[in-house]
């Protein structure tokens, strides 16, 4: 969710208008999140993306389709 804030915010800042422009807003958006991954797994001292928490099932496929209700 960080990756997104800031890519939105880095787009939003430098007024990226075309593909090439939003692509390097999106890395340095993704720069930004991966920064803050590394520095709280450094601080933590345990890592943040892991086996344990990892989702096998991609959450399209744990979606009920549309109009569906449990």
């Amino acid at each position: 969710m960080l990756g997104e804030a800031a890519t939105t915010e880095i787009t939003r800042t430098t007024d990226a208008r075309v593909f090439p422009q939003s692509k390097v807003a999106a890395k340095a958006g993704g720069t930004v999140a991966g920064n803050a991954r590394r520095d709280l797994e450094k601080k933590s001292g345990r890592q943040i993306v892991s086996r344990e928490n990892y989702l096998d099932a991609p959450e399209s496929a744990k979606r009920l389709p549309r109009g569906k209700t449990r």
